[in-house]
C-alpha cells in the first residue's frame, strides 16, 4: 500500500475528515486530498507533520498492520505483546496496533551483565519506570543509581542516560515513554 492510500486508511479508521486533518496541522484541505491521491509526494517532515494531527507516529504509520487493527483491544496476552529488543535486552511492547496509544509501555528484561547499549540513550520525551525484580544501574546524565527491585524512576529522556544489569539475576522493569506534547515517539524505542 502506497503513502496516500495509507494516509486515507488511517485518516478514515480513526474517524478524522480531510478537512479535520488539514485544520489541525495547518495545511489546506487540498494538500491532504493531494497527498492521499499520490498527486504530491511528501517529505518525511511534512508526513510527520501530517501524521501528528492523527496522531500516529512514523514508525506506526509505515508497520502498522490496517488488516488486523483491532482499536477496540483491551488486553494483551504475554504471548502476543511484540519483542522489539533482543535476547540480552528484552522489550515486550504492551498495546502494539493500538492507535489511541500516547505512550509506550515496556516491560524489560536485561539478562546480568546486559545493558541498553555502549552508547546513551536520548529520546524526546519523559521516561518513568519500576524494577519489578532484581536490580539496574541506571546512569542520567553523569548521576549513576543503583536502583533495586521496588525501586523507581523518573526522569526527562531528553537527558542522555543508560540501563545496566551489573547484578547475577535477570532484572525486570516497567518502562512508560512518553513523548512531550507536540512531539512524536518512536514505538517501542526507549
Amino acid at each position: 500500500m502506497d503513502v496516500g492510500e495509507r494516509l486515507k486508511a488511517i485518516r478514515k479508521l480513526k474517524g478524522v475528515s480531510q478537512r479535520e486533518l488539514a485544520k489541525r496541522v495547518g495545511v489546506t484541505n487540498s494538500t491532504i486530498s493531494m497527498i492521499e491521491k499520490n498527486g504530491v509526494s511528501p517529505s518525511v517532515s511534512s508526513l510527520k507533520k501530517v501524521l501528528s494531527g492523527i496522531p500516529i507516529s512514523i514508525g506506526d504509520f509505515f508497520t502498522l498492520d490496517l488488516a488486523n487493527i483491532q482499536p477496540d483491544l483491551a488486553v494483551f496476552p504475554a504471548d502476543k505483546m511484540p519483542e522489539v529488543g533482543n535476547p540480552q535486552w528484552s522489550r515486550k511492547l504492551v498495546g502494539a496496533g493500538v492507535m489511541q496509544r500516547l505512550a509506550d509501555f515496556t516491560r524489560e528484561r536485561f539478562a546480568p551483565g546486559a545493558d541498553s547499549g555502549s552508547e546513551m540513550l536520548q529520546i524526546s520525551g519523559e521516561k518513568t519506570g519500576v524494577v519489578v525484580q532484581g536490580s539496574i544501574e541506571l546512569t542520567v546524565g553523569f548521576q549513576v543509581y543503583e536502583l533495586q527491585a521496588g525501586d523507581g524512576f523518573c526522569f526527562d529522556s531528553s537527558r542522555p542516560h543508560r540501563f545496566r544489569n551489573t547484578g547475577s539475576t535477570e532484572c525486570e522493569l516497567c518502562v512508560v515513554n512518553v513523548p512531550l506534547p507536540g512531539k512524536l515517539h518512536q514505538p517501542g524505542v526507549s
